[in-house]
């Protein structure tokens, strides 16, 4: 091969690695919006008033978005966070959840020692 040839064809691999580097660094640019995407929309809920109003999305059970791959290194510690955060909200729900029951239980207990007042029987034929 001729010494012009032999430098053509490293310019053209060192050309075709630096594309391939390149369309991996444009996926993994791409990957990581997805992640931050995503860990940006859960962070909002998670923000959102303890007690916010129902709506149709709320009832339908929420499954993770599809086709993320692995977690960038670097978001690792912020989704741990989110976790953590979600778990404490979950605390939080748990607790006011049997704080109404409790409510809920005294309530019952009341109304079931209550003597009814006024009349029981309506006269039909009168």
């Amino acid at each position: 091969m001729s010494p012009d040839a032999e430098a053509t064809s490293e310019r053209t691999d060192t050309l075709d690695a630096a594309a391939s580097a390149g369309a991996d660094t444009t996926s993994d640019t791409e990957a990581r919006a997805r992640w931050e995407a995503v860990l940006a929309t859960l962070e909002a809920t998670l923000d959102q008033d303890a007690t916010p109003t129902p709506t149709a999305e709320d009832a339908a059970p929420w499954t993770g978005p599809a086709g993320l791959g692995p977690i960038p290194r670097d978001l690792v510690g912020r989704a741990s966070r989110l976790l953590a955060a979600q778990r404490d909200r979950i605390a939080v729900v748990e607790e006011a959840r049997r704080s109404t029951l409790d409510h809920l239980g005294a309530l019952r207990a009341v109304d079931a020692t209550r003597v009814p007042s006024g009349s029981v029987y309506l006269d039909a034929s009168a």
